[in-house]
């Protein structure tokens, strides 16, 4: 398919006649996400959440009487993919601002990418700390997010294995070679000890290993109250059925990427009775909350899940943004972007820190045998 006959298909997806999608009617906002690859979920509940809120600002008259058109861009869960994506988007097809990656490990080389090129980006689902700043500390200037970092996901899901679970002891699986995991596995050590919590296995795997029965004979004989996963659906459901077949019976707690659908088709009934850190539940009785779940229900035929929510929490910050970016142009974007305070999303207010990062709360959900059900929440200050 010709660029063109993308544009046009991309503009009627939206709702959008052609005519309004000529060069001087539009915004060009890239997006880059996995739509094929071992993520596909993520990347498509994402996309969905954005092609969404574009749906809806253009309906209302778009920005400033042009409308939003996306370029939509698959990174197959791919870095080098998402490198060669932001590329494309921001040197042929001229985008003023890219809202991606999902995964960690894509969104790292999308943010250098657009930080050299000076193209604000905010990505929706990637929570390492290291997509926004640099290795010294300092703020990409141009990269901003709509979800918490790991940092921030550590110290709730450390809180509630202590305060709540009550357990004594722990231990982490991790793949070795994905930041997100290894990441999130550090913090959740870090600060589980300084509460008390005792680590009593810390394994790692590869990314493309499907049998874990060696390292959760280790884990079983270390006897953990908890068994902490910090990796993705695909992974967790695998290591949680070969945990039960194995006898292991601790309890499991994990991060935001346990939430899709596919988890209970990969874990089955073992994961009932799991906990996991999430941005949103469907489950919060929140006005907010409520809207957005008829509203996505009523656009798609399903419960809109977390990566769906922080893509339509992405675009709404963008979109805030651009109504007060006169040219809209790239400075002025980012500009905007920084200036952001007590922006209601559906996963909360957001204010963007010093660092690009949202200050915003957090939920601990419960898989049940035949879904997902709400328990609390945390806030930063708390």
């Amino acid at each position: 398919m010709r660029l063109k006959e993308t544009i046009i298909v991309v503009c009627l997806a939206l709702g959008l006649g052609i005519i309004s999608c000529g060069p001087e009617h539009v915004i060009k906002i890239g997006v880059v996400a996995p739509l094929t690859g071992d993520v596909k979920t993520f990347g498509e509940s994402t996309v969905n959440g954005i092609m969404l809120a574009v749906e809806e600002a253009n309906r209302a008259g778009g920005i400033q009487g042009k409308q939003i058109k996306l370029f939509i861009s698959d990174d197959k869960n791919d870095p080098t993919e998402a490198t060669n994506a932001g590329g494309k988007l921001i040197e042929l097809d001229g985008v003023v601002a890219i809202i991606g990656s999902v995964s960690t490990k894509c969104s790292l080389p999308l943010a250098d990418k657009c930080q050299v090129a000076r193209i604000p980006m905010i990505t929706p689902t990637s929570t390492n700390p290291k997509v926004t700043v640099t290795d010294d500390g300092r703020h990409k200037e141009y990269i901003f997010r709509a979800c918490f970092t790991d940092s921030f996901q550590g110290i709730v899901a450390a809180r509630f294995a202590v305060e709540t679970l009550k357990v004594k002891t722990a231990a982490i699986m991790f793949d070795v070679g994905n930041d997100y995991s290894r990441g999130l596995a550090d913090y959740f050590k870090r600060l589980f000890e300084e509460r008390s919590g005792k680590v009593v296995a810390f394994e790692s795997y590869q990314k493309d290993d499907v049998d874990f029965s060696a390292l959760l004979t280790k884990v079983k004989q270390s006897k953990p109250d908890l068994l902490f996963l910090p990796d993705y659906y695909n992974k967790v459901g695998l290591i949680v059925k070969q945990a039960y077949q194995l006898g292991l019976t601790c309890q499991f707690l994990g991060g935001d990427g346990w939430d899709s659908p596919a988890m209970l088709e990969i874990a089955g009934k073992e994961v009932a009775g799991s906990y996991f850190v999430n941005h949103y539940s469907a489950d919060d009785p929140r006005p907010e909350v409520r809207n957005w779940v008829q509203k996505y229900q009523a656009r798609y035929g399903q419960k809109p899940d977390a990566f769906a929510t922080l893509g339509y929490d992405a675009a709404l910050l963008l979109i805030a943004a651009l109504r007060n970016a006169p040219n809209a142009k790239p400075d002025e974007i980012r500009e905007a972007l920084s200036q952001i305070e007590n922006y209601p999303c559906v996963s909360g207010e957001i204010s963007f820190d010093a660092n690009g990062n949202p200050i915003k709360r957090a939920v601990i959900i419960r898989y049940n045998e035949t879904g997902q059900e709400f328990v609390t929440s945390f806030t930063p200050e708390e």
